[in-house]
């Protein structure tokens, strides 16, 4: 049973609800969160339902801001939501960062709309708070504000012409030009120059990309990839897929199921060397007795080194342990060619050894660099406090700080929260801790003050200054329009859905269903 682990004073396994774990995987990362110390236990009983009003905006439509409108209508039976949206479609990560051949983790979208469906919800899409209004002019106009927009950017090698050379792309990218995100629908990364991959990371993610580009193009077709990443990967050349780590097979961060998946691929082998991997496996065995889910993923790697095949594969994936970065290589037009790397070695203790490199340096020859070591939260507002060494916001279980000082009707959710860390179940424990952190407020009198001293506020207030700025909001209603469009567009592929790329697209699906009304 996949658990999630929080609260790390109590350090307790806490089973998800059987409703819930259907619709459980990455987004983008998986397995068993490990919480950070802003998540808590949550008590066995819910606060009491609040008959105060309390108005409240959430910035950011991912998994995050939609379990925490979830929580937050549960047990403040007279609050209204208003959720903020830049693109006029909602879900985040959870529309953008599954992998298309897994489906059933997009099933908590289900969930999601529902929610959207409740009276005391609002939708406000293609709004860009900042941009279409200022954030002090929102926040004015709420009792309390959550932010939940995510991790924004990814981290990058830190390599000489890591941005100038050609066919170098961040994982976030590449995963959204293969899952729809607009921003990235003209990337047109170059897959048939070279038939060698390389991906710097060894996590969930890591693995989503591996799989896309090795699986045949006939299974993606039946999946809701976007039709012009299914063409590109028609024509593909790509082979051979590399994935990098920096320290040892004790250190890989994906998971068994995911791992059993890139094992399952038809026509495909997996090259590993199983000498460093019993090496570590005997050196930390005493550790390994007690740790089941490490000590599986280690034989996995065995087995799937050892498949046996029934002629030479087409394709192959392997996973280079010590290894880092060290530059690139270019051709005459500016491409990527080879991909150096340093060798390492690890040093101090077993569970947790840190990578240092030797200087001896090898060339591995390739023709597409993804980089997927992670990604983090950036400042958005200047009137919000921000950690930038741990690209967070300043939290006490959901409430924003600024130093030791509660900012009063401020709050965050998600990975901007805690860091871009764990599945979609860590994010609805910690979702539902910062609504419970927004009850207690309530309950505690937090906001009598703004309650008494506020006039009509939420998007009603907002919504003629929107209006002359010539911004069109969208509503969840016109949301559906352009949901039935995809899946009519699915339809005519054999696809589930075929999305929308382009945001003036989506603007006229919704002009248009707003005349047919």
């Amino acid at each position: 049973m996949l658990t999630a682990r929080f609260c790390c004073s109590l350090r307790r396994r806490v089973p998800l609800p059987s409703s819930t774990l259907v619709a459980i995987r990455n987004v983008p990362l998986h397995a068993t969160f490990s919480a950070s110390a802003h998540c808590r236990s949550l008590s066995a009983h819910p606060p009491p339902a609040s008959v105060e009003p309390l108005t409240i905006g959430i910035i950011g439509s991912g998994p995050a801001g939609f379990y925490t409108a979830q929580h937050l209508l549960k047990n403040l039976s007279h609050a209204k939501i208003d959720m903020y949206e830049s693109l006029p479609i909602p879900y985040g990560l959870a529309r953008f960062g599954v992998s298309p051949d897994h489906p059933e983790v997009k099933n908590v979208i289900h969930k999601f709309a529902s929610i959207a469906e409740d009276s005391r919800f609002r939708f406000v899409g293609n709004v860009t708070v900042g941009r279409d209004v200022p954030f002090s002019k929102l926040a004015s106009c709420y009792d309390a504000v959550v932010l939940s927009y995510g991790a924004a950017e990814d981290r990058k090698l830190g390599l000489p012409n890591e941005e100038s050379t050609k066919n170098v792309f961040a994982a976030r990218a590449f995963v959204g030009w293969y899952n729809g995100i607009p921003e990235y629908a003209g990337l047109e990364p170059d897959l048939t120059s070279s038939d060698t991959a390389v991906i710097a990371g060894q996590g969930n993610v890591a693995l989503d990309v591996a799989r896309t580009l090795l699986t045949p193009p006939d299974v993606l077709a039946k999946t809701d990839i976007t039709e012009h990443a299914l063409e590109a990967l028609r024509k593909s050349k790509i082979r051979h897929v590399h994935l990098l780590g920096r320290r040892g097979p004790l250190q890989i961060a994906f998971t068994a199921k995911e791992l059993r998946e890139m094992i399952a691929l038809p026509d495909t082998k997996l090259d590993v060397d199983i000498n460093v991997v019993k090496e570590q496996v005997s050196a930390d065995a005493e550790a390994l007795a007690t740790d089941r889910q490490r000590r599986r993923l280690m034989e996995l790697l065995v087995q799937g080194a050892t498949k046996k095949f029934d002629s030479p594969t087409a394709r192959t994936w392997s996973l280079k342990f010590m290894r880092s970065p060290a530059g690139l290589v270019q051709s005459q037009n500016g491409s990527l060619a080879a991909v150096q790397l340093e060798k390492n070695r690890l040093e101090g203790s077993l569970q947790n050894p840190k990578a240092v490199g030797t200087g001896e340096v090898e060339e591995l020859p390739a023709g597409l660099l993804i980089r997927s070591i992670g990604y983090k939260s950036v400042r958005l507002f200047d009137e919000v406090p921000f950690d930038p060494k741990r690209s967070l916001i300043p939290n006490v279980k959901g409430r924003v700080v600024d130093g030791d000082a509660p900012v009063p009707g401020l709050y965050v959710s998600g990975w901007l929260k805690r860091g871009p860390s764990g599945v979609i179940a860590a994010t609805m424990y910690c979702a539902i801790e910062t609504a419970t952190a927004i009850v207690e407020g309530l309950q505690a009198g937090h906001f009598a003050t703004r309650v008494a001293s506020r006039g009509p506020g939420g998007f009603d207030a907002l919504e003629p200054l929107l209006k002359a700025k010539g911004v069109d909001p969208v509503s969840f209603s016109d949301w559906k329009h352009i949901d039935r469009v995809e899946t009519e567009l699915g339809a005519k592929r054999g696809k589930p859905r075929e999305k929308l790329v382009d945001v003036k697209a989506m603007m006229d699906v919704v002009a248009a269903g707003r005349a047919n009304r």
